[in-house]
């Protein structure tokens, strides 16, 4: 039997580090789309998907409902409040999560470049293992700093950098949040390790980056164009343009 996916796009974020004309990363626009839109569109139309949740701060829902009322309309996706941090905010999306889905996908709405294989990926491998993530190995040299000082040089063997999506057995990812207490964890990954759960590591590219900062931002307009093109159904773009359109 087909094994259905729910999707949770993390977008509640404050966006402290870097904002742009008022306006939050997964909001600003990325070469003619938003970068959540970006970020949801790789999975609103995979046929293994069920369930889309995007996560906004109860603050941005005027903003949010107003400046993208037409794609909302051709999206089946359910807007929701999010909590104080960001685990709060998956919790809350988790909880509307429906009983028959089997795996839920936790996304952050500030990566916005991804690939068709990537997610197969992920998927598969959680599917395998009942947890996955994507991530990359650490290649630069990696000092601990205190002061602008560095204090020691660490070892970058076995070290990788964790991304999103974060895919989980959804009966596993429920327990993981059950067992959270006041913890406040950096991502889904760390919750299951508390459970002494092993997490599958699938390696993806560097090009799989968040927007974090402007330069982080300008990186992503320059790796638009490099990743593989992938053609995205126009009805879920409702003013397009006649010029085909490309899903990155």
């Amino acid at each position: 039997m087909t094994k259905k996916y729910g999707v949770i796009l993390a977008a509640a974020g404050k966006s402290t580090r870097f904002s742009k004309n008022n306006r939050k990363k997964p909001f600003l626009d990325l070469q003619g789309r938003a970068v959540w839109l970006r970020a949801v569109e790789h999975f609103v139309n995979r046929p293994d998907v069920a369930q889309t949740i995007v996560v906004i701060s109860p603050e941005d829902r005027e903003f949010f409902e107003m400046k993208y009322q037409a794609n909302l309309a051709f999206m089946d996706i359910e807007v929701i409040d999010g909590g104080a941090e960001r685990a709060d905010s998956v919790l809350k999306g988790l909880e509307r999560i429906r009983a028959d889905i089997d795996f839920v996908a936790v996304h952050d709405a500030a990566r916005p470049l991804l690939t068709k294989k990537w997610i197969d990926q992920v998927f598969q491998d959680a599917s395998t293992h009942g947890g996955a993530i994507l991530a990359t190995p650490v290649t630069s040299t990696i000092k601990r700093v205190e002061n602008q000082s560095i204090q020691q040089t660490v070892s970058r063997e076995k070290l990788w950098l964790a991304q999103t999506p974060q895919v989980f057995r959804t009966s596993l990812l429920r327990e993981a949040y059950a067992q959270r207490g006041d913890f406040q964890p950096t991502d889904e990954a760390q919750l299951v390790e508390r459970l002494g759960k092993p997490v599958f590591i699938t390696e993806c590219s560097a090009m799989n980056l968040k927007i974090t900062t402007s330069d982080d931002f300008r990186m992503a307009e320059a790796l638009l164009n490099a990743l593989p093109k992938e053609k995205l159904p126009r009805s879920l773009h409702p003013f397009a343009d006649e010029s085909p359109v490309d899903l990155f």
